[in-house]
């Protein structure tokens, strides 16, 4: 009994929402105050983009669908093992993807020789508005990755909505997950980052 009331203390301890600071995606303080992995967490990048953390897939293996590289070829996230893998799932006509990619994009230079940051185009168009969006907006470090069949989207049952971002560890084991657009230079988030060190 007294480890149930403990739980529901640090949970409580960990939901006092009103404390943080607005403008700054939040999660590293709350998830180490002791709330539950299972709860959602909200998250407001400075520019008003919001999203949501959540752990609730935390263990799970990264699905095996094949997508395609820049030169066309299969691959698969199981490609990218032996190090932590930040997956973005991402069309060119979805606006809080298209704002976060930026960030992305700088974030993939700056943590070449830590993990792999990739992104995987759901565009039924296939490559073609993915090179126009990446030369539009000056992308230099993400490679093209494209998925015109929606497999990545239907090993997910199709339950996630654009963009998804996916962290997995060295193992190819998820660690969180947020849904909607963020900046990924954002302080908190690359705490949130070194969860799959």
């Amino acid at each position: 009994m007294r480890s149930v009331i403990a739980l529901i203390l640090l949970v409580l301890a960990g939901c006092d929402k009103e404390s943080q600071p607005k403008g700054q995606a939040q999660p590293a303080s709350t998830a180490k105050s002791g709330a539950s992995q299972t709860s959602d967490i909200n998250l407001e990048s400075p520019n008003g983009m919001r999203a949501t953390l959540s752990y609730k897939f935390a263990g799970q293996k990264a699905p095996t669908a094949v997508f395609a590289d820049a030169d066309g070829q299969d691959v698969r996230l199981a490609d990218f093992a032996g190090k932590p893998l930040l997956l973005n799932v991402w069309a060119t006509w979805c606006a809080p993807c298209k704002a976060e990619m930026p960030t992305l994009d700088a974030l993939a230079k700056l943590e070449k020789d830590r993990m792999n940051v990739i992104v995987v185009s759901q565009d039924l168009e296939g490559r073609a508005p993915v090179l126009a969006f990446f030369e539009e907006t000056g992308v230099k470090n993400l490679e093209p990755f494209t998925d015109a069949d929606n497999a990545i989207l239907a090993a997910f049952n199709n339950a996630i909505a654009l963009p998804t971002t996916i962290l997995y560890n060295k193992d190819g084991q998820e660690v969180w997950r947020i849904a909607g657009g963020v900046e990924w230079d954002d302080a908190e988030l690359a705490k949130l980052l070194r969860k799959a060190d």
